[in-house]
């Protein structure tokens, strides 16, 4: 069979890539609103739960970031897996554990039950999102991924916006059916997450080969594509995936990653406090809540589409990582409560619209398991940003008796970490050219 002239494949691509679009990423997004307001559920809950089971700020902030050690203890394992198993079950029993556990928080009756249920939190929710990351890579070729990871992460966004709202709002119903109002946190937030999983188990492909609604001429294209972005040069599959670990390319990027979920999670501590001091109620304050992460969301569109349009990967990280970084520290200067809300506005849509040309990366240079492992292992390690400012933040402030303080921390770990992030991206792109090169050679000297 000849090949389809470039006029038709172009048309077929087009036509492709607009399906799996508007039939994947509407699935993807809503689970992930769904996952995020479900990890940040318990900063809405946090006041009125810590007064009635009299929890200690230190206590609470441990309880929380449990999460993450579960997460970071289990990611990889659970990428690996859902590269065997296909994301359809995996995501799916992903969903149905961290609703159960969400809903069980909500009968938190001590200490010990609440660190133990944010840990299986963490170990329930793990590679979720490295599991979308790497299964993208399954559905869209490597120019159309960044754009998509955008796409996906404006849930984050919606979900900060979302989850603002109805935290103040549920916690307004204290008291009703005999539940207090972080009861009603935790169980309303839980339910969607079981009604999903049914969802997600009946209509989500593992891939196009499984996909009815995509034509033929299109799973074929698709599938010519993404094979010949496979074995492209450069890339490495190792015989055992968790082999991923010891590629010092995602290591760099891992210790450099680190930084901007601890900037986001910083975030999350200082905009309630910033948006309080208007001294409105907990529905309206949620309602504040919700413009800085609509600028943000916009932000997530806007940057992949200006990198993929450019052609430029490092600046579209770099920049917006640095500009949240002064934004962070002018948060913390700037008189007024407007002006700070402001600055954080601008924080927030830099710290989330670096990342989706970031998780572009480790697909240029894995492929196949060892892609899903080291995205995980890249995630999970960065995800210790979270651990460590949920921790970090209190101790700071406990020990300088400021608000202030633990901002500064913050900002300055994104900004050490953005300009490194220069530094790895550069090394990375020098380190792919010349394998490339390699690959040429010894091609040519088989031939």
């Amino acid at each position: 069979m000849s090949p389809a002239p470039p006029q038709v494949d172009a048309r077929v691509a087009e036509a492709t890539i607009r399906t799996v679009t508007l039939r994947l990423m509407p699935l993807l997004g809503l689970m992930y609103l769904i996952a995020y307001i479900d990890r940040q559920n318990i900063s809405y809950a946090k006041l009125p739960m810590v007064g009635d089971l009299g929890l200690s700020e230190s206590v609470y902030g441990l309880g929380a970031s449990l999460f993450f050690l579960g997460y970071f203890l289990f990611e990889v394992p659970s990428n690996v897996i859902l590269e065997r198993v296909g994301a359809r079950r995996w995501f799916a029993r992903i969903m149905l554990t961290w609703g159960l556990i969400t809903i069980l928080l909500g009968f938190t009756q001590n200490t010990t039950m609440f660190y133990a249920l944010r840990f299986l939190l963490g170990v329930a929710e793990a590679g979720f999102f490295p599991g979308v990351l790497f299964a993208l890579t399954l559905w869209f070729p490597q120019s159309h991924r960044a754009r998509m990871i955008g796409w996906f992460m404006i849930a984050s966004a919606l979900a900060n916006a979302v989850g603002a709202a109805i935290g103040g709002a549920l916690l307004d119903l204290d008291g009703t059916l005999g539940l207090k109002g972080w009861q009603w946190v935790f169980v309303a937030t839980g339910l969607p997450a079981l009604a999903l999983a049914v969802i997600v188990l009946r209509i989500l492909p593992d891939g196009p080969d499984q996909a009815p609604w995509l034509k033929p001429e299109g799973r074929d294209w698709l599938s010519r594509t993404l094979a010949a972005e496979r074995e492209s040069g450069g890339k490495v599959e190792h015989g055992n995936p968790f082999a991923a670990l010891l590629d010092r390319r995602v290591w760099m990027l891992a210790s450099v990653y680190i930084a901007f979920p601890l900037a986001a999670y910083g975030l999350s501590y200082w905009l309630p406090t910033v948006v309080r001091s208007f001294a409105v109620s907990n529905t309206l304050n949620g309602f504040i809540n919700i413009i800085p992460w609509l600028i943000t969301a916009l932000a997530l569109w806007w940057v992949p589409r200006r990198a993929a349009r450019t052609g430029d990967q490092v600046w579209h990280v770099v920049v917006p990582g640095l500009v949240a970084a002064l934004a962070l520290v002018l948060s913390v200067v700037v008189p007024g409560s407007v002006l700070k809300f402001a600055c954080l506005c601008v924080a927030a849509a830099g710290v989330f619209s670096a990342q989706p040309v970031f998780w572009s990366l480790p697909a240029t240079f894995l492929k196949g398991a060892s892609a899903a492992a080291g995205i995980a292992a890249i995630n999970s390690v960065g995800n210790l940003g979270g651990f460590i400012a949920q921790n970090a933040v209190p101790f700071i402030r406990d020990q300088t008796g400021s608000n202030l303080a633990p901002m500064y921390f913050l900002a300055a770990c994104l900004g050490l970490g953005a300009s490194l992030m220069f530094w790895v991206l550069s090394a990375l792109r020098r380190d792919a050219a010349r394998r490339v090169a390699a690959d040429a050679g010894a091609g040519l000297r088989v031939a």
